[in-house]
């Protein structure tokens, strides 16, 4: 039998009351897996050892945190939340090293260009880079019509992807204010956007570099982003929105989960279907594992599944 569970149990922090909500929105490994982030609606982002003990409480937000990231060095973390700021705090001591307040509205997502240098995003529709030690955005990207719910920059750090409410992911370069690509095929919001882990920069560079994006029309596409931002293939089988999508390891599969509770893997060669699986309730979330050979969905119901794809 496998061991037990860790539980991490999310208590109030300094003499919060009990009744406050501490339901955990975001969680994220530091690189080398010996440490996990978690962020909460409390405001609080708590540091974790595989163990299961409490390393410290970052505490400065004052509303509910909705992303956070670990840099690739792991010494410091990013965090953005319904109090409009981006945080970045210095692992070691626990203390707040930066904190910005530019945009206008909640900070919906954070992710790392390098070690010093990220990007937020914004129900304001904005995007800002910021590089730390600098009181300003260095660079902001405008031209989305609603929220921007995610960024996600691309193996090599030369590019960013966002996507928003305006049914529209956009590619950006920080060599150009106006976008690389608009891509606008999709007839709903798109909640979320991944880079396959391929191309410069990623372990598989002799690989086309690949944008997926998955939306509330319930389809998920896949775009080549080296000439004109075209889609590459559509894949068509999930009846409601589709939350999450993931890259195998080698970028030639990718894995969807919907709300409908079906979790698919498709080819990003041909956009062909693989396996699927049903699962219990709504999926929210899916992930691989590293040797490319499991997949884990968190469901609607409170459980998490752990699929071996060589059985299914």
């Amino acid at each position: 039998l496998p061991p037990p569970p860790v539980v991490l149990p999310h208590e109030p922090v300094g003499g919060a009351s009990r009744d406050l909500n501490r339901d955990v929105t975001t969680v994220h490994w530091n690189s080398d897996g010996s440490m996990l982030a978690t962020g909460s609606y409390d405001g609080v982002a708590r540091l974790w050892k595989c163990s299961g003990e409490l390393r410290a409480s970052l505490v400065q937000h004052s509303g509910p945190i909705f992303a956070l990231k670990w840099n690739q060095k792991g010494n410091y973390i990013v965090t953005g939340g319904v109090d409009k700021t981006a945080i970045v705090w210095d692992v070691q001591s626990g203390q707040v090293k930066q904190q910005y307040a530019h945009h206008k509205a909640p900070t919906l997502d954070v992710d790392w260009q390098s070690n010093t240098c990220f990007a937020s995003c914004s129900t304001d529709k904005l995007i800002h880079v910021y590089t730390l030690g600098t009181d300003k955005p260095f660079c902001t990207f405008q031209g989305h019509k609603s929220g921007v719910n995610a960024v996600k920059w691309d193996p090599s750090g030369a590019l960013l992807a966002s996507c928003s409410d305006d049914h529209t992911a956009k590619v950006w370069s920080l060599k150009q204010e106006s976008c690389l690509h608009n891509l606008q095929e999709h007839l709903g919001d798109i909640y979320t956007l991944q880079w396959s882990p391929t191309g410069p920069g990623s372990h598989n560079p002799s690989a086309p570099l690949v944008l997926a994006t998955a939306s509330y029309d319930s389809t998920v596409k896949l775009w080549e982003v080296a000439e004109k931002g075209q889609c590459l293939h559509t894949l068509r089988r999930h009846n409601d929105p589709v939350y999450s999508v993931s890259f195998s390891p080698d970028g030639s599969l990718l894995a969807s989960g919907s709300f409908d509770k079906w979790l698919y893997v498709w080819s990003t060669q041909d956009g062909s279907l693989v396996k699927q699986y049903k699962g219990s309730s709504g999926i929210f979330e899916v992930c691989w594992n590293k040797d490319g050979n499991k997949l884990a969905a968190s469901l609607s119901n409170n459980s998490v599944c752990v699929l071996d794809l060589r059985t299914i």
